[in-house]
């Protein structure tokens, strides 16, 4: 074992006594040192559950013959830090995370590794340090969030707050329906309700063959996820032992396999910033034009929001993502999971309990697949659009351009109501070192959804436009 460095023989007799001021039995000793890396917050919604979810991974990890170790990482709220300075230290926490689980799995010699992830950088953070690790490793995400709901209604955060704005700018709703609808969109804890970067990167997940088999779409506080929390457990002991490295399932197959499900999904674009990224952590060359390849190839087949109109719930009692595997099964190609099954057997074995939200591939909700690469002469080297999330008269955009050098004075103007129709709003120096950390700018493009805009204005920057992105607020419950 790994940690047999840090604990046998006698020239490691301090480091032992160091283990055992922690409280270690020597029988405890002779077992795979699992590490517990847990990004618990009281500040993210979507983290605030995994004190509990920590204890039962810790259960599964004694049951399966491992001695556990917690230890933490931070997380970022991407919808707490949006349209402010914090902002600028959601990407970065990104690298940040890969390198402290790097540096605590490798000084402690742990043996093998569970990850309990959720939200939008600490999912991507967690799978660089497992590529670079490669040493067993299993995710568990802690689940979307359930939908809330307010005078016969379903709500969630980005349309019923972030577009709420707009609309109370546009004196649509007055204050009492906007307040109603803060205190009534999130519920209780989970990752926020659509197909946001949250969501989407636990599907990739799943789908990439490193989460147990209905982990991506079963819901935080729910039973379900408690039983997936265990069985990572103990399922990690088994990994150890049968020495299954993350290398041997993030393999090209893999990646590939991960953006299939992306694309029929329609997934948020923040895909193409973190899956080349993880596959570099393990030597793997993924580009853009690989995204548009498989794009070009793979139908669009579920209506999720922010694009559609179905919640991750709604997507769970439909069959989660093996339901969505199951239809694309052709297109995949063969991996091995941490199930210590393939990915083919997975989707073949799949269940679609809604065969209107999980559509066949011959009658999907768009010919192509969610994302799409552009090149021209604004971006020479390629600039990525959720192509199913644009409005069909939208895909071609004629209009002036009005030109702001920050995020916050191009919201000023938004907010202000000086975005007229027929304006293209480009936002510069909010790239990687221009913001600095490329911040995502929800509430610009949310905001103008809500003033009536949405089809009518286009948007381009050096930055992140992603979470809110939609074609029409017409066809969403």
């Amino acid at each position: 074992m790994r940690s047999d460095k840090i604990k046998k023989g006698i020239e490691r007799v301090p480091n032992r006594a160091l283990l055992y001021a922690t409280g270690i039995t020597k029988n405890s000793l002779k077992k795979p040192f699992i590490g517990v890396c847990s990004s618990f917050t009281d500040l993210v919604p979507g983290h605030v559950g995994m004190r509990d979810l920590e204890r039962v991974i810790e259960q599964g990890v004694s049951a399966g013959g491992g001695k556990p170790f917690i230890f933490c990482v931070p997380g970022i709220c991407d919808g707490i830090a949006m349209g402010h300075f914090g902002m600028r230290y959601s990407l970065p926490s990104r690298d940040l995370i890969a390198d402290m689980i790097e540096s605590t799995t490798n000084a402690h010699a742990l043996d093998g590794l569970v990850l309990l992830t959720n939200c939008d950088k600490i999912t991507p953070g967690m799978l660089i340090a497992a590529g670079r690790l490669n040493i067993p490793c299993i995710v568990v995400t802690a689940g979307p969030m359930h939908s809330g709901h307010y005078a016969g209604r379903r709500l969630s955060l980005v349309k019923d707050t972030f577009e709420a704005v707009g609309q109370r700018q546009a004196g649509k709703i007055n204050d009492t329906e906007l307040e109603n609808f803060c205190e009534n969109a999130c519920p209780a804890q989970g990752s926020c309700q659509g197909l946001y970067t949250a969501n989407t990167m636990a599907c990739v997940t799943e789908a990439m063959g490193l989460s147990l088999t209905g982990c991506a779409t079963s819901l935080a506080g729910f039973a379900k996820k408690k039983r997936i929390a265990y069985e990572s457990g103990e399922k990690i002991c088994e990994l150890v032992k049968k020495n299954i490295t993350t290398r041997k399932i993030m393999t090209k197959n893999a990646f590939e396999n991960a953006i299939v499900i992306d694309m029929a999904l329609g997934g948020s674009t923040n895909t193409a910033l973190h899956i080349p990224a993880i596959a570099h952590a393990c030597d793997i060359k993924i580009d853009l034009e690989l995204f548009d390849k498989i794009s070009k190839k793979t139908p669009h087949i579920t209506s999720l929001q922010p694009g559609g109109e179905y919640m991750m719930e709604d997507l769970e009692y439909a069959g989660g993502i093996p339901a969505v595997l199951n239809r694309v099964q052709k297109l995949l190609k063969d991996n091995i999971t941490v199930n210590g099954t393939s990915i083919k057997k997975i989707a073949a074995k799949a269940h679609i309990m809604d065969p209107n939200l999980v559509r066949p591939l011959n009658n999907p909700i768009h010919k192509e697949g969610g994302i799409a690469v552009l090149k021209g002469n604004l971006a020479p080297y390629g600039c990525v659009v959720k192509q199913s999330a644009v409005a069909k008269e939208a895909l071609r955009f004629i209009g002036k351009a009005k030109c702001f050098d920050s995020e916050e004075s191009a919201n000023k103007a938004v907010f202000g109501r000086k975005i007229k129709a027929g304006d293209v709003v480009v936002i510069r120096y909010e790239g990687p070192k221009g913001g600095p950390g490329m911040p995502e700018m929800l509430a610009a493009t949310a905001s103008l959804v809500g003033q009536g805009l949405g089809e009518k204005v286009a948007l381009l920057t050096d930055g992140r436009f992603s979470g809110g992105t939609f074609k029409s607020a017409k066809k969403r419950n």
